[in-house]
Protein backbone atom coordinates (compact mmCIF):
# COMPACT_ATOMS: atom_id res chain seq x y z
CA UNK A 1 0.00 0.00 0.00
CA UNK A 2 1.04 3.57 -0.89
CA UNK A 3 1.50 5.41 3.00
CA UNK A 4 -0.02 8.67 3.01
CA UNK A 5 1.75 11.38 4.90
CA UNK A 6 0.60 12.70 7.49
CA UNK A 7 -1.32 16.52 7.28
CA UNK A 8 0.46 19.28 8.93
CA UNK A 9 -0.89 21.12 10.96
CA UNK A 10 0.11 24.96 12.02
CA UNK A 11 0.26 26.00 15.47
CA UNK A 12 -2.00 28.56 15.02
CA UNK A 13 -4.93 25.43 13.75
CA UNK A 14 -4.28 23.98 16.95
CA UNK A 15 -4.49 27.11 19.44
CA UNK A 16 -7.53 27.75 17.57
CA UNK A 17 -9.06 24.09 18.25
CA UNK A 18 -8.08 24.73 22.20
CA UNK A 19 -9.99 27.69 22.23
CA UNK A 20 -13.19 26.19 20.70
CA UNK A 21 -13.13 23.61 23.18
CA UNK A 22 -12.14 25.65 26.16
CA UNK A 23 -14.67 28.52 25.48
CA UNK A 24 -17.37 27.57 23.35
CA UNK A 25 -19.74 30.24 24.41
CA UNK A 26 -17.48 32.98 23.10
CA UNK A 27 -17.99 31.29 18.97
CA UNK A 28 -21.72 32.89 17.97
CA UNK A 29 -21.20 30.70 14.92
CA UNK A 30 -21.43 27.15 14.26
CA UNK A 31 -19.22 27.08 11.54
CA UNK A 32 -15.10 26.14 12.79
CA UNK A 33 -12.62 29.21 11.54
CA UNK A 34 -9.17 27.57 11.09
CA UNK A 35 -7.65 31.07 11.11
CA UNK A 36 -6.74 31.99 14.70
CA UNK A 37 -6.01 35.91 13.54
CA UNK A 38 -9.65 35.54 12.23
CA UNK A 39 -11.16 33.98 15.55
CA UNK A 40 -9.50 36.98 17.45
CA UNK A 41 -10.38 39.74 15.13
CA UNK A 42 -14.02 38.65 15.58
CA UNK A 43 -13.40 38.30 19.55
CA UNK A 44 -11.83 41.75 19.28
CA UNK A 45 -15.01 42.87 17.53
CA UNK A 46 -17.77 42.12 20.46
CA UNK A 47 -16.26 42.24 23.53
CA UNK A 48 -15.36 45.91 24.44
CA UNK A 49 -11.85 47.12 24.59
CA UNK A 50 -11.50 46.67 27.75
CA UNK A 51 -12.06 43.10 28.50
CA UNK A 52 -8.78 40.95 28.58
CA UNK A 53 -7.95 37.40 27.17
CA UNK A 54 -8.27 34.48 29.82
CA UNK A 55 -5.20 33.74 31.99
CA UNK A 56 -2.91 30.85 31.82
CA UNK A 57 -4.59 30.32 35.31
CA UNK A 58 -8.15 30.48 34.49
CA UNK A 59 -7.26 27.94 31.14
CA UNK A 60 -6.02 25.52 34.04
CA UNK A 61 -8.96 25.74 36.12
CA UNK A 62 -11.34 25.23 33.68
CA UNK A 63 -9.31 22.17 32.38
CA UNK A 64 -9.44 21.15 36.14
CA UNK A 65 -12.74 21.23 35.97
CA UNK A 66 -13.27 19.50 33.10
CA UNK A 67 -10.95 16.42 34.44
CA UNK A 68 -12.90 16.00 37.54
CA UNK A 69 -15.81 15.64 35.46
CA UNK A 70 -14.50 13.32 33.27
CA UNK A 71 -13.41 11.54 36.50
CA UNK A 72 -16.72 11.30 37.74
CA UNK A 73 -18.18 10.24 34.71
CA UNK A 74 -15.66 7.68 34.28
CA UNK A 75 -16.59 5.84 37.88
CA UNK A 76 -20.38 6.06 37.30
CA UNK A 77 -19.76 4.40 33.83
CA UNK A 78 -17.79 1.67 35.60
CA UNK A 79 -20.67 1.33 38.30
CA UNK A 80 -22.96 0.99 35.67
CA UNK A 81 -21.17 -1.33 34.10
CA UNK A 82 -20.52 -3.49 36.88
CA UNK A 83 -24.25 -3.84 37.98
CA UNK A 84 -25.30 -4.38 34.08
CA UNK A 85 -22.21 -7.15 34.45
CA UNK A 86 -24.16 -8.77 37.37
CA UNK A 87 -27.62 -8.75 35.83
CA UNK A 88 -26.12 -10.64 32.82
CA UNK A 89 -24.49 -13.60 34.73
CA UNK A 90 -27.87 -13.42 36.72
CA UNK A 91 -29.61 -14.03 33.42
CA UNK A 92 -27.26 -16.36 31.89
CA UNK A 93 -27.87 -18.86 35.08
CA UNK A 94 -31.35 -18.43 34.57
CA UNK A 95 -31.32 -19.15 30.63
CA UNK A 96 -28.96 -22.64 31.40
CA UNK A 97 -31.69 -23.33 33.78
CA UNK A 98 -34.72 -23.55 31.45
CA UNK A 99 -32.67 -25.04 29.30
CA UNK A 100 -31.92 -28.12 31.34
CA UNK A 101 -35.85 -27.97 32.46
CA UNK A 102 -36.60 -28.39 29.21
CA UNK A 103 -33.85 -30.93 28.30
CA UNK A 104 -35.19 -33.05 31.31
CA UNK A 105 -38.78 -32.71 30.41
CA UNK A 106 -37.59 -33.64 26.66
CA UNK A 107 -36.23 -37.00 27.96
CA UNK A 108 -38.68 -37.43 30.67
CA UNK A 109 -41.54 -37.38 27.83
CA UNK A 110 -39.55 -39.54 26.06
CA UNK A 111 -39.22 -42.20 29.21
CA UNK A 112 -42.92 -41.87 29.78
CA UNK A 113 -43.53 -43.07 26.17
CA UNK A 114 -41.16 -45.79 26.35
CA UNK A 115 -42.83 -46.82 29.60
CA UNK A 116 -46.30 -47.02 28.02
CA UNK A 117 -45.40 -48.97 25.01
CA UNK A 118 -43.79 -51.41 27.53
CA UNK A 119 -47.02 -51.54 29.71
CA UNK A 120 -48.69 -52.16 26.22
CA UNK A 121 -46.79 -55.17 25.21
CA UNK A 122 -46.61 -56.27 28.78
CA UNK A 123 -50.51 -55.79 28.36
CA UNK A 124 -50.47 -57.86 25.14
CA UNK A 125 -48.35 -60.83 27.00
CA UNK A 126 -50.69 -61.24 29.62
CA UNK A 127 -53.59 -61.37 27.69
CA UNK A 128 -51.96 -64.03 25.25
CA UNK A 129 -51.00 -66.05 28.18
CA UNK A 130 -54.57 -66.21 29.20
CA UNK A 131 -56.56 -66.68 26.31
CA UNK A 132 -53.99 -69.66 26.00
CA UNK A 133 -54.36 -70.89 29.49
CA UNK A 134 -58.63 -70.39 28.66
CA UNK A 135 -58.16 -72.46 25.82
CA UNK A 136 -57.24 -75.43 28.33
CA UNK A 137 -59.85 -74.05 30.49
CA UNK A 138 -57.04 -73.17 33.56
CA UNK A 139 -57.29 -69.62 35.18
CA UNK A 140 -54.61 -68.06 36.21
CA UNK A 141 -54.83 -67.29 40.09
CA UNK A 142 -51.51 -66.08 40.98
CA UNK A 143 -49.27 -66.54 44.14
CA UNK A 144 -50.54 -66.07 47.61
CA UNK A 145 -48.89 -62.72 47.68
CA UNK A 146 -49.64 -61.23 44.87
CA UNK A 147 -53.21 -61.93 45.82
CA UNK A 148 -52.50 -60.59 49.07
CA UNK A 149 -50.70 -57.12 47.28
CA UNK A 150 -54.54 -56.91 45.34
CA UNK A 151 -56.52 -58.04 48.11
CA UNK A 152 -54.88 -54.68 50.60
CA UNK A 153 -55.94 -51.96 48.09
CA UNK A 154 -59.70 -53.02 48.73
CA UNK A 155 -61.38 -51.99 51.76
CA UNK A 156 -61.50 -53.79 54.82
CA UNK A 157 -58.66 -56.01 53.58
CA UNK A 158 -56.85 -55.87 57.01
CA UNK A 159 -59.39 -56.94 59.05
CA UNK A 160 -59.83 -59.96 56.56
CA UNK A 161 -56.14 -60.96 56.77
CA UNK A 162 -56.43 -60.68 60.97
CA UNK A 163 -59.22 -62.67 61.13
CA UNK A 164 -58.13 -65.82 59.24
CA UNK A 165 -59.93 -68.86 60.12
CA UNK A 166 -58.87 -72.36 59.68
CA UNK A 167 -61.52 -74.92 57.84
CA UNK A 168 -60.38 -78.47 58.55
CA UNK A 169 -63.37 -80.25 56.72
CA UNK A 170 -62.87 -78.48 53.52
CA UNK A 171 -58.83 -79.23 53.91
CA UNK A 172 -58.79 -82.68 54.76
CA UNK A 173 -61.81 -83.43 51.60
CA UNK A 174 -59.45 -81.45 49.14
CA UNK A 175 -56.15 -83.65 50.33
CA UNK A 176 -58.12 -86.79 49.81
CA UNK A 177 -58.30 -85.50 46.03
CA UNK A 178 -55.24 -84.34 45.73
CA UNK A 179 -53.47 -87.60 47.59
CA UNK A 180 -55.97 -89.70 44.68
CA UNK A 181 -54.56 -87.65 41.67
CA UNK A 182 -51.07 -88.37 43.26
CA UNK A 183 -51.40 -91.97 42.80
CA UNK A 184 -52.07 -92.64 46.75
CA UNK A 185 -52.04 -96.95 47.42
CA UNK A 186 -50.65 -97.12 43.97
CA UNK A 187 -47.61 -100.08 43.54
CA UNK A 188 -44.73 -99.31 41.42
CA UNK A 189 -42.29 -102.03 40.30
CA UNK A 190 -38.43 -100.84 41.47
CA UNK A 191 -35.53 -102.58 40.25
CA UNK A 192 -33.64 -103.54 43.24
CA UNK A 193 -29.92 -105.39 43.08
CA UNK A 194 -31.31 -109.01 41.78
CA UNK A 195 -34.58 -108.20 40.49
CA UNK A 196 -37.40 -106.33 41.09
CA UNK A 197 -40.29 -105.51 43.87
CA UNK A 198 -43.14 -103.41 44.39
CA UNK A 199 -43.05 -100.29 45.91
CA UNK A 200 -45.53 -97.88 46.73
CA UNK A 201 -44.63 -93.68 46.92
CA UNK A 202 -43.76 -92.55 49.76
CA UNK A 203 -46.44 -89.89 51.38
CA UNK A 204 -45.50 -86.61 53.77
CA UNK A 205 -46.75 -86.83 57.53
CA UNK A 206 -48.58 -83.79 58.02
CA UNK A 207 -50.34 -82.93 61.36
CA UNK A 208 -53.10 -80.44 62.20
CA UNK A 209 -53.31 -79.07 65.23
CA UNK A 210 -55.69 -76.34 66.68
CA UNK A 211 -52.64 -73.78 66.50
CA UNK A 212 -50.64 -74.83 63.42
CA UNK A 213 -48.97 -77.47 61.59
CA UNK A 214 -46.65 -79.72 61.48
CA UNK A 215 -44.93 -81.00 58.24
CA UNK A 216 -42.18 -83.62 58.22
CA UNK A 217 -40.24 -83.51 61.21
CA UNK A 218 -41.10 -80.36 62.00
CA UNK A 219 -40.69 -77.57 63.15
CA UNK A 220 -43.90 -76.51 63.78
CA UNK A 221 -45.59 -73.87 62.21
CA UNK A 222 -48.28 -71.58 63.45
CA UNK A 223 -51.49 -70.20 61.38
CA UNK A 224 -50.20 -66.90 62.02
CA UNK A 225 -47.55 -67.08 59.40
CA UNK A 226 -47.76 -65.85 56.43
CA UNK A 227 -45.79 -69.02 54.72
CA UNK A 228 -48.63 -71.30 56.90
CA UNK A 229 -51.48 -69.37 55.42
CA UNK A 230 -50.12 -69.40 51.89
CA UNK A 231 -50.01 -73.35 52.47
CA UNK A 232 -53.18 -73.90 54.02
CA UNK A 233 -54.78 -71.44 50.96
CA UNK A 234 -53.51 -73.77 48.01
CA UNK A 235 -55.75 -76.46 49.55
CA UNK A 236 -58.27 -74.58 50.31
CA UNK A 237 -58.32 -73.60 46.61
CA UNK A 238 -57.99 -77.64 45.73
CA UNK A 239 -54.23 -76.82 44.48
CA UNK A 240 -51.42 -78.68 45.46
CA UNK A 241 -49.00 -76.34 47.90
CA UNK A 242 -47.05 -73.96 45.99
CA UNK A 243 -43.80 -74.35 48.48
CA UNK A 244 -43.57 -78.64 47.53
CA UNK A 245 -43.63 -77.96 44.09
CA UNK A 246 -40.08 -77.84 42.93
CA UNK A 247 -39.58 -80.70 45.29
CA UNK A 248 -42.28 -82.76 44.29
CA UNK A 249 -43.18 -81.42 40.49
CA UNK A 250 -45.94 -84.68 40.39
CA UNK A 251 -47.45 -84.50 43.44
CA UNK A 252 -47.04 -86.47 46.63
CA UNK A 253 -49.71 -88.01 48.70
CA UNK A 254 -50.28 -86.69 52.70
CA UNK A 255 -50.36 -88.58 55.66
CA UNK A 256 -53.09 -86.56 57.31
CA UNK A 257 -53.21 -86.40 61.10
CA UNK A 258 -56.04 -84.87 62.46
CA UNK A 259 -55.49 -83.12 65.71
CA UNK A 260 -57.76 -80.16 65.33
CA UNK A 261 -58.86 -80.31 69.44
CA UNK A 262 -55.28 -79.80 70.48
CA UNK A 263 -52.71 -77.26 70.92
CA UNK A 264 -49.15 -77.76 69.98
CA UNK A 265 -46.98 -75.63 72.69
CA UNK A 266 -43.67 -74.73 71.37
CA UNK A 267 -40.86 -74.97 74.27
CA UNK A 268 -38.78 -71.54 74.45
CA UNK A 269 -35.86 -71.08 76.24
CA UNK A 270 -35.69 -70.23 79.49
CA UNK A 271 -39.28 -71.32 79.92
CA UNK A 272 -40.52 -71.34 83.96
CA UNK A 273 -40.66 -74.42 85.48
CA UNK A 274 -44.38 -76.05 84.95
CA UNK A 275 -44.48 -77.47 88.77
CA UNK A 276 -44.48 -76.40 91.90
CA UNK A 277 -42.73 -74.42 94.09
CA UNK A 278 -41.74 -74.30 97.20
CA UNK A 279 -41.40 -70.94 99.13
CA UNK A 280 -40.08 -70.85 102.90
CA UNK A 281 -43.02 -70.34 104.25
CA UNK A 282 -43.78 -73.81 103.13
CA UNK A 283 -46.77 -72.76 101.03
CA UNK A 284 -46.99 -74.46 97.30
CA UNK A 285 -47.12 -71.94 94.40
CA UNK A 286 -47.67 -72.92 90.71
CA UNK A 287 -45.80 -71.14 87.98
CA UNK A 288 -47.02 -68.49 85.96
CA UNK A 289 -46.52 -70.99 83.15
CA UNK A 290 -48.37 -73.97 84.95
CA UNK A 291 -51.28 -71.66 85.48
CA UNK A 292 -51.94 -70.59 81.68
CA UNK A 293 -51.88 -74.09 80.55
CA UNK A 294 -54.44 -74.96 83.08
CA UNK A 295 -56.39 -72.17 82.26
CA UNK A 296 -57.02 -73.29 78.87
CA UNK A 297 -58.87 -77.03 78.31
CA UNK A 298 -57.42 -77.44 74.83
CA UNK A 299 -55.17 -80.82 74.94
CA UNK A 300 -51.75 -79.31 74.64
CA UNK A 301 -48.95 -81.40 72.81
CA UNK A 302 -45.32 -80.12 73.32
CA UNK A 303 -42.82 -82.73 71.17
CA UNK A 304 -42.88 -83.12 67.56
CA UNK A 305 -44.79 -86.33 66.94
CA UNK A 306 -42.83 -89.45 64.86
CA UNK A 307 -40.28 -91.70 65.71
CA UNK A 308 -36.98 -90.64 67.53
CA UNK A 309 -34.16 -91.78 66.03
CA UNK A 310 -31.19 -93.36 68.41
CA UNK A 311 -27.76 -92.08 68.60
CA UNK A 312 -26.17 -95.03 66.24
CA UNK A 313 -29.77 -94.53 64.28
CA UNK A 314 -28.02 -90.90 63.29
CA UNK A 315 -24.39 -91.47 63.28
CA UNK A 316 -25.32 -93.99 60.29
CA UNK A 317 -27.39 -91.13 58.14
CA UNK A 318 -23.89 -89.74 58.48
CA UNK A 319 -20.63 -90.30 55.92
CA UNK A 320 -18.03 -91.56 57.43
CA UNK A 321 -15.59 -89.21 56.25
CA UNK A 322 -15.87 -85.89 54.54
CA UNK A 323 -12.83 -84.26 52.83
CA UNK A 324 -12.22 -80.04 54.39
CA UNK A 325 -8.96 -78.45 52.87
CA UNK A 326 -7.22 -81.54 51.62
CA UNK A 327 -7.44 -83.45 54.39
CA UNK A 328 -9.90 -86.34 55.53
CA UNK A 329 -11.71 -85.87 58.61
CA UNK A 330 -14.61 -88.82 60.47
CA UNK A 331 -16.75 -87.13 60.75
CA UNK A 332 -18.84 -89.59 62.91
CA UNK A 333 -16.18 -89.86 65.76
CA UNK A 334 -16.13 -86.04 66.39
CA UNK A 335 -20.26 -85.93 66.20
CA UNK A 336 -20.71 -88.90 68.79
CA UNK A 337 -17.97 -87.11 71.07
CA UNK A 338 -19.90 -83.91 71.07
CA UNK A 339 -23.29 -85.61 71.72
CA UNK A 340 -21.18 -87.63 74.69
CA UNK A 341 -20.82 -84.55 76.10
CA UNK A 342 -16.80 -84.04 75.81
CA UNK A 343 -15.47 -80.67 75.21
CA UNK A 344 -14.88 -79.48 71.52
CA UNK A 345 -11.57 -78.09 72.28
CA UNK A 346 -9.62 -81.43 73.49
CA UNK A 347 -8.24 -82.77 70.41
CA UNK A 348 -6.17 -85.38 72.09
CA UNK A 349 -9.13 -87.06 74.19
CA UNK A 350 -10.31 -90.05 71.81
CA UNK A 351 -13.59 -91.59 72.57
CA UNK A 352 -13.90 -95.13 71.62
CA UNK A 353 -16.44 -97.71 71.09
CA UNK A 354 -15.79 -101.47 72.12
CA UNK A 355 -17.45 -104.03 70.34
CA UNK A 356 -18.96 -106.14 72.31
CA UNK A 357 -21.60 -109.27 71.61
CA UNK A 358 -24.40 -106.90 73.33
CA UNK A 359 -23.71 -104.05 71.03
CA UNK A 360 -24.28 -106.34 68.21
CA UNK A 361 -27.62 -107.50 69.30
CA UNK A 362 -28.58 -103.70 69.87
CA UNK A 363 -27.59 -103.11 66.08
CA UNK A 364 -29.86 -106.43 64.43
CA UNK A 365 -32.69 -105.32 66.72
CA UNK A 366 -33.11 -101.68 65.52
CA UNK A 367 -33.11 -103.59 61.61
CA UNK A 368 -35.08 -106.27 63.16
CA UNK A 369 -37.96 -105.51 65.45
CA UNK A 370 -39.00 -108.81 66.49
CA UNK A 371 -35.75 -109.61 68.61
CA UNK A 372 -36.39 -109.33 71.97
CA UNK A 373 -34.40 -106.42 74.25
CA UNK A 374 -31.74 -108.01 77.18
CA UNK A 375 -30.13 -106.26 80.31
CA UNK A 376 -27.77 -104.39 78.92
CA UNK A 377 -25.45 -101.98 80.76
CA UNK A 378 -23.24 -99.09 79.19
CA UNK A 379 -19.85 -98.91 80.85
CA UNK A 380 -17.57 -95.68 80.30
CA UNK A 381 -13.62 -96.57 81.11
CA UNK A 382 -11.45 -94.39 80.88
CA UNK A 383 -7.54 -94.74 80.16
CA UNK A 384 -4.35 -94.33 82.36
CA UNK A 385 -3.23 -91.34 80.69
CA UNK A 386 -7.01 -89.97 80.83
CA UNK A 387 -6.78 -89.33 77.42
CA UNK A 388 -8.58 -91.94 76.00
CA UNK A 389 -12.28 -93.17 76.52
CA UNK A 390 -14.11 -96.76 75.88
CA UNK A 391 -17.52 -97.08 75.45
CA UNK A 392 -18.48 -100.71 76.06
CA UNK A 393 -22.22 -102.41 76.17
CA UNK A 394 -22.44 -105.38 77.92
CA UNK A 395 -25.19 -107.87 78.87
CA UNK A 396 -25.64 -107.56 82.94
CA UNK A 397 -24.79 -111.44 83.15
CA UNK A 398 -20.92 -111.00 81.36
CA UNK A 399 -18.27 -111.08 83.80
CA UNK A 400 -14.95 -108.95 84.85
CA UNK A 401 -12.95 -111.30 82.63
CA UNK A 402 -15.42 -110.65 79.46
CA UNK A 403 -14.68 -106.84 79.83
CA UNK A 404 -11.14 -107.19 80.42
CA UNK A 405 -11.28 -109.67 77.05
CA UNK A 406 -13.09 -106.53 75.66
CA UNK A 407 -10.65 -104.07 76.40
CA UNK A 408 -7.37 -106.58 75.65
CA UNK A 409 -8.93 -106.91 72.17
CA UNK A 410 -9.20 -103.39 71.51
CA UNK A 411 -5.85 -102.11 73.05
CA UNK A 412 -3.84 -105.11 71.80
CA UNK A 413 -0.97 -107.39 73.17
CA UNK A 414 1.31 -104.96 73.89
CA UNK A 415 -0.39 -102.77 76.25
CA UNK A 416 0.49 -102.48 79.67
CA UNK A 417 -0.90 -104.99 82.79
CA UNK A 418 -4.09 -102.75 84.39
CA UNK A 419 -6.54 -102.58 86.96
CA UNK A 420 -10.07 -101.78 86.93
CA UNK A 421 -11.18 -99.24 89.54
CA UNK A 422 -14.33 -96.78 90.29
CA UNK A 423 -13.93 -93.32 91.94
CA UNK A 424 -17.52 -93.65 93.86
CA UNK A 425 -17.60 -96.13 95.68
CA UNK A 426 -13.67 -96.87 95.70
CA UNK A 427 -13.20 -100.31 94.42
CA UNK A 428 -10.77 -102.31 92.65
CA UNK A 429 -12.47 -105.45 90.72
CA UNK A 430 -9.86 -107.90 90.45
CA UNK A 431 -11.87 -110.79 90.88
CA UNK A 432 -12.85 -112.14 86.95
CA UNK A 433 -15.70 -114.30 88.26
CA UNK A 434 -17.97 -111.47 89.05
CA UNK A 435 -20.94 -110.70 86.83
CA UNK A 436 -21.52 -107.09 86.39
CA UNK A 437 -24.39 -107.31 87.99
CA UNK A 438 -23.15 -108.45 91.16
CA UNK A 439 -20.36 -105.45 91.28
CA UNK A 440 -23.37 -102.85 91.14
CA UNK A 441 -21.79 -101.74 87.79
CA UNK A 442 -25.93 -101.53 85.94
CA UNK A 443 -27.30 -99.74 83.99
CA UNK A 444 -24.61 -97.91 83.22
CA UNK A 445 -21.10 -96.68 85.47
CA UNK A 446 -17.79 -94.89 85.07
CA UNK A 447 -14.53 -97.06 85.87
CA UNK A 448 -10.83 -95.89 85.49
CA UNK A 449 -7.62 -97.90 84.40
CA UNK A 450 -4.61 -97.67 86.75
CA UNK A 451 -1.47 -99.25 85.98
CA UNK A 452 -1.08 -102.95 87.91
CA UNK A 453 2.03 -101.50 89.48
CA UNK A 454 1.08 -98.92 91.51
CA UNK A 455 -2.74 -100.00 91.85
CA UNK A 456 -1.55 -103.37 93.92
CA UNK A 457 -1.75 -101.12 97.28
CA UNK A 458 -5.47 -99.49 96.60
CA UNK A 459 -6.60 -102.87 95.62
CA UNK A 460 -5.34 -104.10 98.69
CA UNK A 461 -6.45 -101.47 100.79
CA UNK A 462 -9.76 -101.69 98.84
CA UNK A 463 -10.03 -105.45 99.87
CA UNK A 464 -9.33 -105.22 103.11
CA UNK A 465 -11.77 -102.39 104.03
CA UNK A 466 -14.73 -104.69 102.54
CA UNK A 467 -13.43 -107.70 104.45
CA UNK A 468 -13.13 -105.64 108.10
CA UNK A 469 -16.94 -104.34 106.82
CA UNK A 470 -17.94 -107.81 106.34
CA UNK A 471 -16.64 -109.10 109.48
CA UNK A 472 -18.35 -106.00 111.64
Amino acid sequence: MERKPYKERSDNEYEAKLFREVFPQNQPVPHITNNLSTVRSKVMQKKPAKEAPPSDFELMSSMMQKIVQLERKVKTQAVDIEHKARRIAVLEEKLNLLQEAKAKSTSNENKDEELVKFCLELQNQVWEMEKFLNDYGMIWVGRYEEREQANSHLPGATNARRSFRMNYDLVLQNIQELNMVAGEGESHVTAVPGGAKLTQQSSIPLWFYKNGIVMFSGPFRSYQDPRTQEFIQDLVDGFFPSELQERFPNGVPFQVSDKRDEEFIVRQPGTVFPGRGQTIDGAGRHSVYSSEQTSSTAPKQSQIPGKKLSMEQFLRKLPETVVKEGKVISIRDSIKTHLLGFPDGAKSHSVTTVETSALQALRERETDSSLSAQDVTTLRLKSEDGMETFIMRMYFTETIGDLRHYLDLKRGPGAALYDIISAFPQRCYSDDTQTLLSCGLTPNAALLLRPQASSHRQCGDTENNNRQLIVK
